[in-house]
């Protein structure tokens, strides 16, 4: 085995996707990005929100020809949405996206099957109305389907001809039994899922298989290139790349399209209050549990700015770091979930908690990072009640680590330190578990954190002493 590793980490979000390149070795952690593209849902024919899978593949065998010679691949992306495919392996349809409003009305039927207190005690999951057991509910016919793959394992398929689900995304699924690490015996029947549509499951480091033909001759890369298997779940990789001082005395936030907040625990919280809390227990890599809420984030934002017709974020910065103070909206009320237009929607909010709406464009986007900014607050608090975990600290890892006035604004709502960075937190992790899956000295996660913290640099924002004196968590 080389001294250094070289790996490809394919790295999906829901608005867009990149193929990094990742060097592992003695002190040493480097990324380039070789390949960025767009994403976002489709409209079809139907009117449903889908996602165009097949041009993500073809990214992908971009991505990874641009990579060039690696010795692994892994993929992560978000979670919870899938591809249904036939008894030969073809898929059946394009995957619909979570943002679809077809779970709208299978709540009740789910709940009639399995109550939600029964569902959290074994799943651990907290309810969104986009979970995977939802969209299968509203499925029309599950019939012709043999096998569910959510996206990242559909794209490992497509790679090496291997199907399976990784742990990390299978938690999500709400069919999963979170205390033993496997899917949930009986439950999958009882909401009308055929228990054949859920593949075997690997974990973080596993070896999904090698490159088939048509994917190699596609990329350039040898037959012989392994496939990981990674936190294929975005968020379990960004975690593996949090540079925790104290993973026992710290929170963070993974700060993307969704804001997901919470701490690293041993073991899940299967509390009633956890539940009312809306609090969820996924799978970590190595035996972890992300004890986390998920905050609807900085997708508000990006809707605002493609209202405006504009993607110049540094712009809408200055203009907000210029508007006073204003009021703070529920970011996580379910209007904001669709696309569309958010700026009359945040204006509503406002009028309806009985405030005088911002009037101008830079007013609007400090009303949204101070909203995020409270909702971290309120998650913060309730991770730290909860889990009994008390927080000194808050990481803050992904694109909202670029955001000053975000991170600001958190430290001052949470009364304690943020430490941002580092931005490109999911590829860092999904690098290091195939790192170490080649052998690679990393044999824990304080390992492949104390890497990170040596290769990369943490901005702090302390608390203004005014605004972390009236906090209340």
């Amino acid at each position: 085995m080389p001294e250094e590793r070289r790996v490809a980490a394919v790295d999906l979000g829901a608005t867009s996707g990149r193929v990094m390149v990742g060097t592992v070795g003695a002190g040493r952690l480097d990324l380039e990005e070789v390949h960025r593209f767009g994403n976002g849902p489709v409209t079809a024919d139907d009117g449903s929100l889908r996602w165009d899978i097949h041009r993500l593949h073809d990214e992908v065998l971009a991505g990874l020809r641009e990579a060039g010679p690696v010795d692994a691949i892994g993929i992560d992306a978000w979670a919870v949405d899938y591809g249904l495919l036939d008894a030969a392996g073809e898929l059946l349809a394009e995957p619909f996206c979570y943002r679809d409003a077809r779970t709208d009305r299978v709540r009740a039927t789910v709940d009639a099957a399995v109550p939600a207190a029964e569902l959290y005690s074994v799943t651990g999951i907290q309810h969104l109305p986009f979970n995977t057991i939802y969209q299968l509910a509203a499925e029309a016919d599950l019939s012709p389907a043999a096998s569910m793959l959510l996206v990242p394992d559909l794209l490992g398929y497509w790679l090496t001809g291997a199907q399976g689900a990784e742990a990390t995304n299978a938690s999500t699924t709400q069919l999963y039994d979170v205390r033993r690490g496997e899917w949930a015996v009986g439950l999958p029947e009882r909401v009308d899922v055929p228990p054949r549509l859920l593949p075997p499951l690997r974990r973080p480091g596993d070896v999904v298989g090698t490159l088939r033909t048509e994917a190699a001759a596609a990329t350039g890369l040898d037959v012989s290139t392994p496939v990981v298997a990674v936190g294929s779940h975005d968020t379990a990789s960004a975690v593996v790349a949090v540079p925790f001082g104290d993973a026992r005395r710290a929170a963070y936030i993974s700060s993307g399209t969704w804001s997901l907040v919470g701490v690293e625990l041993d073991a899940p919280v299967l509390t009633d209050a956890a539940r009312e809390a809306n609090f969820t227990n996924e799978g970590g890599v190595d035996g972890t549990t992300r004890f986390l809420r998920n905050v609807m984030g900085l997708w508000v934002l990006g809707e605002l700015l493609r209202e405006w017709g504009t993607d110049d974020v540094e712009a809408a910065l200055v203009d907000a770091e210029a508007s006073a103070p204003g009021p703070v909206v529920d970011v996580d009320a379910p209007e904001f979930l669709a696309p569309g237009p958010m700026q009359h929607r945040l204006k509503d909010a406002c009028r309806v908690a009985g405030h005088e709406p911002p009037s101008s464009r830079g007013g609007l986007v400090r009303l949204v990072l101070e909203s995020l900014a409270d909702a971290y607050r309120r998650a913060v608090g309730d991770a730290e009640r909860l889990s009994g975990v008390p927080v000194d600290v808050v990481h803050v890892v992904g694109g909202g680590a670029r955001n000053d006035l975000l991170c600001r604004l958190t430290a001052d709502a949470c009364g304690v330190p943020v430490l941002a960075g580092p931005v490109e937190a999911t590829a860092l992790g999904n690098v290091l578990v195939q790192a170490r899956a080649l052998g690679a000295d990393l044999p824990d996660l304080g390992a492949m954190r104390a890497l990170v913290a040596a290769t990369h640099d943490v901005v702090r924002h302390e608390p203004r002493i005014a605004d972390a004196a009236t906090v209340s968590r």
